[in-house]
């Protein structure tokens, strides 16, 4: 799995491949190949490694191409593992993002009819079984081929026997295609790699094919009869998937946070108490009725999830559970019809939320989708739709999409709260005042970037340990900034709830080891926080203190402090998420990892 992209028309179809392969190195890689039909036949080029690999080759000239970058799932990373695959005859060429469940069966059916195979992929199998079924027409191939399929699968095919196309599906897998001028069509599994061409796109359904011409696309659903998709105009631009001058994405997705929480915030405030902004069959009623709300999610957003938990007990006073994604798509069948199920992710194309939603809906739940990518599966497949508004986010290490699932937690917990009678006007006023200036004070601590820069790289050191601290809301935000260190710097970093420390943890202590203690001012657990810093302390541990301007006490309880702006308490995860993430961005930098791409990680998980 990792990334696609397809052409068909262009003058120079590798050249346009490989660039679309760079913008989609972000989402994670291990080795890159493209194959092109030329004049000759079907010419194909693989490389270990980074796509400039690739690029560094003398590339193929032809006007019909495919590309992909690869994570790998079947087989380590080498050339004859890195797509596309190649059937005996080497006329077909696949490349394929998911997992084929039953490639082993198929392999060796495919084996004794006197198949031969070169890799160790799940993918390859396609490619033997497309040359079984051709026989003239490599859209009816494909969709033979798909027919003894069993898994997750976004591909593209092209065929030295049909040289002027592209044919592609998709499974649980994303694909887009991207509509250009001229009428020319561009096939990939992110809109990243589109927008070099376009704004214009049709995301393709589960069943669907597509046969991509230089005259354009034919759009065929699961049974195959013709469909028109819906055409989706992006708002992002391609300067916004570009790094603007900033040495990285990640650094610059940060600095992008205070235009990203008054994107979110924008025309929403004024509906508070009044409708949240959802799109699609999902009504207010069903909101506003809900007896209990469960977040489904995974990794960073399931963090955020765990800072609404706190935000909606508190504004809304009705239950919440954060829940993991990838362990409720198991969970036991028990009628949860007065739930709204949240789930929450950046791509809207995470394998285990998509699963938790379809899981979600057999139980009776309604579903709302919190997600940033305008017709994703999750936005298509929920019965509301949330969008995060955030932006192209091209950084392994998501940013600006935490804050600002945080942030439309804080929209939904307001609204709750007043429809619900649990906050009183005043209480209500003054809190929607604190979710308006979210902005500015993610933009004071931007200011002193320099400042919490210096402080990362002083306060971790060369230490190959670290642990986060947190309370109420604070301990999903622990669990987030301790995720940032470990995914980019490759320091172990644990985050705990602070009340946790003598049930374990303690005994991982030692002099001069790092602990981020997260201290909101007048918070409720200050007492005890205090009292947790001093446990740590007492062993030998340094520890910083993430505290408000205005918190005065602070200084006298942990061996260091880094200021921020005072919020209140419950408003606190912003301005110290953007501290956290600028901290972790320098040990990483100082360390010398890569940043953006860390190692072994991808960003949209499309399998499970």
């Amino acid at each position: 799995m990792c990334g696609i992209i397809g052409v068909a028309g262009m003058p120079d179809a590798a050249k346009v491949i490989l660039s679309g392969l760079e913008r989609l190195e972000y989402r994670g890689y291990d080795s890159a190949g493209l194959a092109v039909l030329t004049r000759e036949g079907l010419r194909v080029q693989r490389a270990v490694g980074a796509v400039k690999n690739l690029a560094d080759m003398d590339s193929p000239k032809g006007h019909v191409g495919i590309g992909h970058t690869r994570w790998a799932t079947h087989g380590a990373p080498t050339t004859w593992n890195a797509h596309p695959h190649t059937d005996c005859r080497e006329k077909v060429a696949v490349v394929h993002n998911g997992i084929i469940d039953n490639y082993l069966e198929l392999r060796q059916k495919l084996e004794a009819n006197g198949h031969s195979f070169r890799s160790e992929t799940d993918t390859e199998v396609l490619a033997h079984l497309i040359e079984e079924h051709f026989h003239g027409d490599l859209a009816e191939a494909v969709r033979s081929t798909l027919k003894l399929v069993e898994g997750t699968y976004g591909l593209a095919v092209v065929s030295a026997d049909n040289p002027d196309r592209i044919v592609a599906a998709r499974m649980k897998s994303p694909l887009v295609v991207g509509l250009a001028e001229g009428g020319r069509a561009i096939l990939a599994s992110d809109v990243t790699a589109l927008l070099e061409h376009t704004n214009k796109v049709v995301f393709l359904d589960d069943g669907d094919l597509v046969v991509i011409t230089p005259e354009g696309m034919k759009h065929f659903d699961a049974a195959g009869k013709p469909k028109t998709g819906v055409v989706h105009e992006l708002k992002w631009s391609r300067e916004a998937a570009e790094r603007g001058g900033f040495e990285h994405f990640m650094l610059k997705e940060i600095h992008e946070i205070p235009e990203a929480l008054h994107e979110l915030l924008r025309g929403r405030t004024q509906m508070i108490g009044k409708r949240f902004d959802v799109e699609g069959a999902l009504t207010e009623e069903n909101i506003r009725t809900a007896k209990r709300i469960v977040v489904l999610a995974c990794g960073t957003s399931n963090y955020a999830g765990m800072v609404a938990k706190s935000i909606l007990e508190t504004f809304a006073g009705i239950p919440v559970e954060a829940y993991l994604a990838s362990e409720f798509r198991y969970a036991p069948a028990m009628s949860q019809s007065d739930t709204l199920a949240v789930l929450v992710s950046q791509s809207g194309e995470t394998a285990d939320t998509l699963e938790a939603l379809r899981r979600a809906r057999e139980l009776g739940c309604r579903t709302l989708a919190f997600v940033n990518v305008v017709g994703s599966s999750l936005a298509r497949e929920a019965e509301g739709v949330f969008y995060l508004r955030a932006g192209p986010e091209i950084g392994v290490a998501s940013t600006k999409a935490f804050v600002n699932m945080v942030g439309g937690f804080y929209l939904l917990g307001l609204h709750l709260g007043e429809v619900r009678g649990r906050l009183t006007p005043a209480r209500s006023q003054s809190l929607v005042a604190e979710l308006r200036g979210l902005p500015r004070l993610a933009d004071q601590v931007l200011r002193k970037a320099d400042e919490v820069r210096a402080v990362g790289r002083e306060f971790f050191g060369e230490h190959q340990h670290a642990f986060y601290l947190g309370r109420q809301a604070c301990y999903g935000l622990a669990l987030e900034g301790a995720l940032k260190l470990k995914e980019i710097s490759y320091i172990h970093a644990e985050g705990y709830a602070a009340g946790e420390l003598k049930h374990g943890p303690l005994a991982l202590l030692e002099p001069g080891i790092p602990i981020v203690a997260l201290v909101p001012d007048n918070d409720q657990t200050r007492a005890v926080m205090l009292s947790n810093i001093g446990e740590c302390r007492a062993r030998g541990a340094k520890v910083l203190a993430i505290a408000a301007e205005s918190d005065s006490g602070i200084a006298k309880t942990a061996d260091q402090v880094l200021r921020i702006p005072k919020a209140d308490p419950l408003f606190y995860p912003v301005p110290a998420a953007v501290a956290l993430y600028l901290m972790a961005y320098e040990v990483a930098k100082a360390r010398g990892c890569s940043i953006d791409k860390p190692r072994n990680l991808a960003k949209s998980v499309t399998v499970e």
